[in-house]
């Protein structure tokens, strides 16, 4: 994950975007990039969508880690930390023993 986040913020800073970003419009560009990924879904079935697009899932998946890289990074937020913070959250609000898998 370092070497994702260093990547990313090197692109960034080597073409001096940083001062056109902030976080509403960085909040924004995740969004609309999750919908250009939902697009290669639309009127399709998983399977039909992955045969034919596999490639651009594949490429709008990467655009909203870099944008919610650059997001973090304005917000002074540390991802691996708060990915596993939020793990622990969900472990304790949806445990084991109850879900739908091993129910009985």
């Amino acid at each position: 994950m370092k070497e994702i986040q260093q990547k990313v913020l090197e692109f960034r800073d080597e073409r001096d975007w940083k001062k056109y970003h902030n976080e509403k419009d960085l909040a924004i560009s995740i969004s609309l990039e999750a919908n250009e990924l939902l697009e290669n879904f639309q009127w399709r079935t998983s399977e039909e969508a992955i045969a034919v697009s596999k490639q651009n899932i594949k490429e709008e998946i990467a655009d909203i880690l870099i944008y919610l890289v650059q997001l973090a990074d304005k917000m002074e937020i540390n991802l691996e930390e708060e990915v596993l913070n939020k793990l622990v959250k969900n472990a304790i609000k949806y445990p084991l023993n109850k879900s739908k898998e091993r129910v009985k």
